[in-house]
């Protein structure tokens, strides 16, 4: 049975699909010796390459990784200067990252070579919860506090009510730890920026049901399909 080209590679744990997509539009890829386009498909017995290697299904495997500061959430950047793949290179499989986590953010960041599996956790509709450890600079007011509850005007629209626990005042900054249910760009710091606040640290400590627990900063650890499979099919289930 033909399976589309973007679907394939994706299941060979390449990348998420849409990053696939990607890799299909510059030309890196081949099937049986031809440059392919994104309306490609693959057939049993076909040879794909990617840059000039071939490319075949693996054995899914799923990670955490407690992401140190200053490393790049991105599998090829030849302008990063770290790049988070230099902390899983021993992973024995090809893996990447799903999702982001900005190069001064620390905490959760997952790993799979399952596209199919990552495009759905990734997919809005799921609406998983993360919590972040949150540092900002100065008191943070109760209307401040009021407006990340309810929702606030951003530049690419209002965003979800937040949940904020835990606040505490740590010398002349406030610290508290917010989950949100999206995943949009720099939304913590452009939340926080919004309400008038520059964050100093952030760390994201939970995604749905899995939390980082006693890793340790720039390890990870492997993870049961099951546990991933929960967030991607189910999103949170009452347990955040």
């Amino acid at each position: 049975m033909a399976e589309r080209l973007q679907k394939y590679l994706a299941a060979a744990g390449v990348a998420s699909r849409r990053a696939c997509e990607t890799l299909i539009n510059e030309g890196r890829v081949k099937v049986n010796g031809e440059i392919a386009s994104l309306g490609s498909s693959v057939h049993p017995g076909d040879i794909v390459l990617l840059d000039g290697k071939p490319v075949a299904p693996e054995a899914k495997v799923y990670y955490m990784l407690n992401k140190p500061a200053g490393y790049t959430t991105t599998v090829s950047d030849p302008h990063a200067e770290r790049t988070v793949m230099e902390l899983v290179e021993d992973i024995p499989v090809r893996v990447f990252p799903v999702g982001r986590l900005d190069k001064d953010t620390e905490g959760l960041l997952l790993f799979t070579n399952d596209g199919e599996l990552a495009n759905r956790l990734m997919h809005p509709s799921h609406r998983v919860s993360k919590t972040y450890l949150v540092r900002v600079e100065g008191r943070l007011a109760p209307g401040s506090l009021n407006r990340l509850q309810r929702g606030l005007d951003l530049s690419d629209g209002k965003t979800l009510p937040a949940a904020v626990d835990n606040l505490r005042q740590v010398g002349n900054e406030t610290e508290f730890e917010l989950t949100i249910w999206e995943g949009r760009n720099r939304q913590v710091r452009r939340m926080c920026l919004a309400v008038g606040h520059d964050v100093t640290f952030l760390k994201r400590l939970r995604v749905g049901s899995l939390t980082l627990g006693s890793l340790p900063t720039g390890h990870y650890k492997k993870l049961r399909r099951a546990d991933f499979a929960a967030l991607a099919e189910g999103g949170d289930k009452g347990n955040d």
